[in-house]
């Protein structure tokens, strides 16, 4: 069983920057492909980004490409997501996620865990 724990959501104008975290519980961690997705208020949850176990392969949402980044650190079992250059449509509830298998993925139906979710408003 894996546990994900979501922080460094907040309130930022447009052109700005944050980054995520997800701390992830068990030792498997290492061995899960992870990924970000968001849902904003009367949308459906929609992948943002998600990176293999090994951290080498990475795949973007081409609404995020270029502007966000994802990355881990598979001995601090963390995850991140490096959002700059923010707009107002980036606003949501962003969810970390992990799945049972080394490889890039980019269904929700794909992931087996979830985070509680972290919220990202951006101000025009």
């Amino acid at each position: 069983q894996v546990q994900l724990v979501e922080s460094g959501g907040g309130l930022v104008q447009a052109g700005g920057s944050l980054r995520l975290s997800c701390a992830a519980s068990g030792r498997a961690f290492s061995g899960y492909a992870m990924a970000w997705f968001r849902q904003a208020p009367g949308k459906e949850r929609e992948f943002v980004a998600t990176i293999s176990a090994s951290g080498e392969s990475t795949y973007y949402a081409s609404s995020v490409k270029g502007r966000f980044a994802i990355s881990r650190v598979n001995v601090k079992n963390t995850a991140y997501l490096q959002m700059n250059s923010l707009k107002s449509e980036d606003t949501a509830v962003y969810f970390c996620a992990a799945t049972r298998t080394p490889y890039t993925l980019v269904g929700v139906t794909f992931y087996d865990y979830w985070g509680q979710g972290t919220q990202v408003t951006v101000s025009s």
